[in-house]
């Protein structure tokens, strides 16, 4: 009797095991789903041996906010060998976040206006969701430390000028529609239906990407 019992219950469980099969690996992304694959795209920057992920995004967009802690977490589980960049969508030139932006970066200071900035629009108020000065970004970066006047010179010269015509090429070329969006090597567009299905799929189509170029060594 013990031995048809202990048959029996092992018959039982192979059943239910069956029914429910072990968790596999996530998916592979689908094209046309979870991503768009970019005729004729080219990345933001060189690669140079890289895999290049880029974040459009906009310090006005609420979305872009929500996502940003996410990605704070997600950045050091990078492979070394993979170039993550913010590129702020420049769909208006004279945008004075997006030009804030190249100038913190220009100036070495995007670690610490990066996040602030998300936070004085959407926490605290201190910035203007829409319609923010020139002096006011440059103010405000001058209360983190950067130095306010040379914020908004690099803010106002030539190569930011030129930074706002090559992102907006990047957005348009990369048909990008809204922020924010995430492009692999230029390659792909991701378009995920969530923000945490979002990391998933820019980390499946960078181990593609990894894949392929070292297979191209």
């Amino acid at each position: 009797m013990t031995r048809f019992l202990t048959a029996s219950v092992a018959v039982v469980l192979a059943c239910v095991l069956a029914a429910f099969p072990a968790r596999s690996q996530p998916a592979a992304p689908v094209e046309g789903t979870d991503y768009v694959l970019i005729a004729d795209g080219q990345p933001w920057q060189p690669l140079d041996g890289k895999v290049e992920v880029v974040e459009v995004f906009g310090y006005w967009c609420h979305v872009c906010d929500a996502l940003q802690p996410m990605v704070d977490a997600w950045l050091p589980s990078l492979p070394r060998d993979v170039r993550f960049t913010y590129v702020p969508a420049a769909f208006s030139l004279p945008d004075a976040y997006a030009r804030g932006h190249f100038a913190s970066a220009q100036l070495g200071g995007l670690a610490r206006t990066h996040a602030a900035t998300f936070r004085a629009i959407h926490v605290e108020q201190a910035l203007p969701m829409r319609g923010a000065s020139l002096d006011e970004v440059a103010r405000f970066y001058g209360t983190l430390g950067l130095d306010a006047a040379k914020v908004s010179a690099a803010m106002q010269s030539p190569g930011t000028d030129a930074r706002m015509v090559a992102a907006r090429d990047f957005a348009i070329r990369s048909g990008v529609e809204g922020v924010p969006t995430f492009i692999v090597n230029g390659r792909y567009r991701v378009q995920a239906r969530s923000r945490g299905d979002t990391l998933r799929v820019v980390d499946a189509l960078v181990a593609r990407e990894r894949a392929r170029m070292s297979a191209a060594r």
